[in-house]
Formats: C-alpha cells, structure tokens, sequence
C-alpha cells in the first residue's frame, strides 16, 4: 500500500499536478485498477477529484450494478461522480468500445473544464499491449509500449503490477467490480492475458521483465529518431505543409516513418499495411495539379498533389457567415469582418494575397453576403474585360480541390466581388480614391492593413 503511494505521490510531483485548484477525472470502471487509483488519489493528493464512468450497457443488468457500485463507492469517499450510458448503435468491437470510452472523456473534459485526466493501467497492461503490437506489425515506436503521459492522459499506475493493485484492494478493503467479459478470451487482450502471456513464461520464465525492458529500449531509439525527423521535418515542411518534391526525396524508409508519425500524432490505430497504403497514395499522387485526398478515419484526411502534403481535419472545418449592409464590424463563428469608408488615396495597395483590400463601391448598394461558393458563381477577374465562372477563376488560381468549398467569397446573388485572399472584381477596383477598406481576421489575430 506505501509503495503504490508513494509512486502516485512521485507522479503527481514529475507532472506538478498535486495542487488544490486542479480538477482531475478519474476514468472509473469500478475494476480493481480504477478503485485503486480512486481510492489513492483521495488519500494522498490535494486536487478536487471527479470519478467518470461510462455505462457500455453490454451486459445487461450486471453493467447497471457496476454502475451503481461506482456511484456508491464514491458517496462514500465523497467523490463527484458523472456517468453517461454509451451509444446502443456503438458496435460491440474492443477498437469502437474504445474510441467511445476516449470521446466520452473528452466530452468530461470540457464539461467539468479540466485538462487532467487519469486512466488506470498498470504494467501488466502495458505489456500485454506490447505483445498485442507486435502480432500486428508495429514499428519501433508501438514497442514503447503505453506512455504514462499523452495530451490530457496521465497514467499514475504505469510502473505497478496487477497482483500489487489487487493486494491494494484486499488491503483496504475494496469491493471492485468483477467484470465477466474479462474472462471472455474471443477479445484479443483477454486471450493475451490468458493464454499467451503464460505461454511466453514457459519458454522464460523472465518474459513480463523481458518485455518491459524491450519497451525500455524502444523509448530511447525513439528519441533518436525523432531527433533526427524533428530537424528533417522543418526543412521540408512550409506553414504547416509538407513540400511533395522535397517529401520524395527522402529515402523511402523515411517517408514510411514520416507516414508512420501522422498516425501516432492525430492517434491513429494503424498497421503495416495503412502505412504502405498511404506511401502508395502519396506516391501515385504527387503529380496532380489539383490533388487528391485519402480518408484516414472519420472526418480526417490527407491530402496530395504536387505541391503539398497535408492533414485536412473536415471535423473542425467551420466557415463563418455575414450579411453586410452597413459599415461596421462584423464577427461569426470566430472570425471578424470590417468595411469602413476610407477616401483618402493609398500609398500602397495591399496584395491579392492579403485579406484586406481598398475597393470602390460608388455604383453599388451596400447588400452582401460573405460566403462559400455556390453553383452559378461568376467574378469579373482584375484586369479583364468580361466575368467568368468562379469555377474556372479558382482553377486558375491553382487552389486545390480540398480547399475550394472553405473559401469566402463577397457576393451580391450570383456574382462574387471579393475573393477573399485571392483577389477582388474590375468592378470594384479603385481608379483614384477608394470609398471603402476591407478586413476580414481571425479573431484575436488582426493583421489587416
């Protein structure tokens, strides 16, 4: 019981979190790991303490007792509890329970507005993930095995054998929950733990110190590497984009790794197979002018042409709306927009490029809208006598595909005078004095001129 602890007590002071205006969430299933790690916490840390528990509802009658024994348990130690029931259309599969379990915590996270969260694994754990990895083809980096700090994920009981936490409990008199599906062997862990796991102690008897210290290694020729990549990514990479030509020239070990990393850093599950798939893309893809996107899970892809490699997250992808009639400043979905008279002559125009530009409105009504594209679009292009289908405009602008339907356009009905960082219409262009100065800024970040 000292040593359990005493190693959560040492924790908390690596990652400075013992501190009383910190809230942390427990991820409680009620087993003996999460009980344990309850229970410690609130014996030995200051931080307020909230026990999350999610209800999968896969068993019936026994998954509402679970519940209600978390919910006991914690009245008990005068813990808040929170609890949600999962999602009836959630497929019964460990990969899709899992995700669910991670979205709901993130949904805690907001709610109680906390940037800790504590899960319970323990060492025995992250072994039998090692071994799961490496009957699926892992690469180096999945030989380390579970980390104990990712993002908003602390894992205090990393270094702790099962058979302590359980001689924990017994201690101090808990009463976790037995969840019979751990005995169900057709999921993977559990027939690791079961039936493999003891198979490997047979041929060494050594195997769970073997294995930890094979994650040991794993770590520090991690580090190596991505030294090495950290210093290899910034020359090849510009504003958040990797350059195509320069990704090629890599070795094509190198690009496999580079792939590998974007499945690690947006958390990704992945196998041998996905990364070969993705190198594949890139590779019969790096010519296209207008590029061509890949799904790497819901709501995420990567995105190739001959100019740049790049993750499109669509989830967080929100354009923002305005109608304009009057001057003044306009603000939407995070984003502000500004046109105020100006009649004084400029010394210096701002560059299509720019989202801000002089323009003159003297035989137009102020009536616009500030919005995506739409079917039917037309723009009369600086410089050029007749209008043209903004289609054939953004095309000969070179603006990837991926990109067409988040970009804002000032229109009135059909015709677009202001595209937005791209260029504006003849027919608002300034002769001698503007009438008026546009910007359009994120907000917090205005840089228009």
């Amino acid at each position: 019981m000292k040593q359990i602890h005493k190693t959560i007590k040492s924790f908390l002071e690596k990652y400075d979190l013992n501190k009383s205006d910190l809230t942390c969430l427990v991820a409680f299933s009620g087993g003996f790991d999460s009980m344990c790690l309850l229970h410690a916490l609130k014996k030995i840390c200051k931080i307020k303490i909230v026990a999350i528990h999610l209800n999968h509802k896969w068993r019936g009658e026994e998954s509402d007792l679970e519940e209600q024994n978390c919910k006991n348990f914690c009245q008990t130690l005068n813990i808040e509890f929170y609890s949600e029931n999962l999602d009836t259309n959630i497929p019964k599969t460990e990969t899709a329970a899992r995700e669910a379990r991670y979205e709901f915590f993130e949904k805690c996270a907001k709610i109680f507005n906390s940037k800790i969260i504590f899960t319970a694994h323990n060492k025995n754990d992250n072994i039998e993930t090692l071994v799961y990895r490496i009957c699926s083809g892992t690469g180096i980096s999945g030989l380390q095995g579970i980390s104990e700090n990712r993002g908003i994920y602390y894992r205090p009981l990393i270094s702790i054998q099962r058979k302590e936490i359980e001689n924990y409990c017994k201690e101090n008199d808990l009463k976790p929950n037995n969840d019979s599906s751990n005995a169900n062997t057709e999921y993977k862990r559990n027939y690791i733990r079961a039936t493999v796991m003891p198979a490997l102690e047979e041929v060494n008897s050594t195997a769970q110190d073997s294995i930890t210290s094979l994650s040991e290694i794993a770590k520090e020729e991690t580090e190596i590497i991505e030294e090495y990549l950290k210093i290899l990514t910034e020359k090849i990479t510009e504003n958040n984009k990797i350059k195509t030509k320069k990704f090629l020239k890599l070795s094509e070990p190198v690009q496999k790794r580079l792939i590998y990393n974007i499945f690690i850093q947006n958390n990704l599950d992945y196998d041998r197979k996905k990364i070969l798939n993705i190198y594949e893309f890139i590779q019969e893809n790096s010519n296209s002018r207008a590029g061509k996107t890949c799904s790497l899970t819901k709501g995420l892809w990567i995105f190739v042409s001959c100019e740049n490699i790049e993750i499109i997250d669509k989830d967080k992808t929100q354009t923002p709306y305005f109608h304009i009639t009057k001057e003044g400043k306009y603000e939407n979905n995070g984003y502000i927009f500004e046109i105020e008279k100006f009649e004084k002559e400029v010394r210096k125009f701002p560059k299509d490029s720019d989202c801000s530009a002089y323009v003159n409105f003297k035989n137009l009504q102020l009536d616009f809208e500030i919005r995506t594209r739409q079917d039917g679009d037309i723009i009369k292009p600086f410089g050029l006598d007749g209008t043209q289908k903004l289609k054939k405009y953004l095309n000969e602008k070179k603006i990837p595909n991926h990109q067409k339907d988040n970009l804002l356009f000032m229109t009135q009905y059909n015709e677009v005078f202001w595209a937005i960082g791209l260029g504006i219409s003849d027919k608002i262009k300034v002769n001698s004095k503007p009438t008026h100065h546009l910007k359009f800024y994120k907000k917090g970040q205005n840089n228009g001129n």
